[in-house]
């Protein structure tokens, strides 16, 4: 089912949760809804649900506006953060639940459940009840209640936020293998970015209620269209310092004290005679060479596959992934050789890029 969100506005008052939100989820797609918290995308869901009713806009379900339906008439199926199991029911009755309302009959609401609980690979603990599950047992449980009325449209509010790291890891990789495999359209609200760039097709990313990026995950680390989004995406986060651009000699210099960095041409001439920018690196596009920028280690936070170095450059702070078999310590001298196609600049003022906005 193709999803459609125009104009899509939710106030109370003078507070605004969603502003003006237009994108398009097709067929088939799945989408993940990024931002720290108080942004707008768990307010976007719920109108998307029904649970909210939008103040202004429309939302349209294959071309047909579905504002004045009920929630239970979107064929949409919900995971929660909570999971929302009933303590009092067995897993068979959580997960048949919403068929239960929908006055199946009982043989086929027992047959659907048991084949949904199968794939979700909890089909022997269909007596238990939630209190004798772990957590990854009761999001199984959250995601098959979800799965058995076949919704048309998938929804995720933060679902894994309450698992431990490893089973998150795992509990990922089963929700986009299940959503491929069944095909469904699929919303994923999430403020771990980690979870966003490895499940979805696209990503919409939120601040304030406005949404600031709608891209691949790829292009979204790549391209980043504004400053929010470069800082936001990315771990370790992008490295930010303020530069002049100018041009010598056919060159193009990227400069500040105690740095001199020259950059391709057509990055450049898109940031050159603007006065003072914002230049911004990642970590992986910095190495430590024998000839580069000098500049000397303030912190050194050892990660386990790398060391996370904290180099100072004529006052200027930049983070670097070093090899722990470097040994480095606080205080010593380093050079840093910049993988100059890789930086990007940023207007201070309007905080967008001055290399990827249309």
């Amino acid at each position: 089912m193709k999803v459609q969100l125009e104009n899509l506005t939710k106030r109370w008052g003078s507070v605004v949760g969603a502003d003006h939100i237009n994108l398009e989820i097709d067929d088939g797609e799945f989408v993940a809804f990024l931002g720290p918290s108080g942004c707008g995308k768990t307010t976007t869901l719920l109108m998307v649900a029904g649970i909210y009713k939008p103040t202004e806009g429309y939302i349209k379900f294959d071309d047909r506006v579905v504002n004045h339906l009920a929630p239970k008439d979107r064929n949409v199926g919900m995971v929660f953060q909570s999971y929302a199991l009933y303590p009092h029911m067995t897993v068979l009755q959580n997960i048949s639940y919403p068929l239960k309302l929908k006055k199946v009959p009982k043989e086929e609401m027992k047959e659907r459940a048991q084949r949904v609980a199968d794939m979700m690979g909890i089909g022997h603990l269909m007596d238990r009840k939630p209190a004798q599950l772990s957590g990854g047992q009761q999001q199984r449980v959250a995601l098959g209640r979800a799965l058995v009325k076949e919704p048309n449209l998938l929804m995720f509010d933060e679902p894994l936020s309450n698992l431990d790291a490893r089973l998150r890891l795992s509990m990922r990789g089963e929700i986009k293998r299940l959503q491929m495999e069944l095909g469904i359209t699929s919303i994923y609200v999430t403020h771990d970015q980690v979870e966003a760039m490895t499940m979805a097709d696209r990503i919409a990313v939120m601040k304030e209620g406005k949404l600031q990026a709608y891209s691949p995950p790829d292009e979204l680390y790549d391209q980043p269209r504004t400053f929010f989004v470069a800082a936001f995406v990315g771990n370790p986060p992008m490295n930010f310092v303020d530069v002049e651009v100018v041009r010598e000699d056919g060159d193009y210099h990227a400069r500040r004290e105690g740095f001199d960095l020259i950059v391709p041409s057509d990055q450049g001439e898109k940031a050159v005679g603007k006065g003072s920018v914002i230049m911004g690196i990642r970590p992986e596009d910095m190495t430590l060479a024998d000839e580069g920028i000098a500049g000397e280690i303030y912190v050194v936070e050892p990660l386990g596959r790398d060391d996370l170095i904290d180099v100072r450059i004529g006052g200027a702070s930049v983070y670097v992934l070093a090899d722990p078999t470097l040994h480095l310590k606080i205080g010593d001298p380093v050079k840093l050789n910049f993988d100059a196609p890789k930086v990007q600049f940023f207007d201070p003022e309007t905080e967008q890029s001055l290399l990827w906005t249309d």
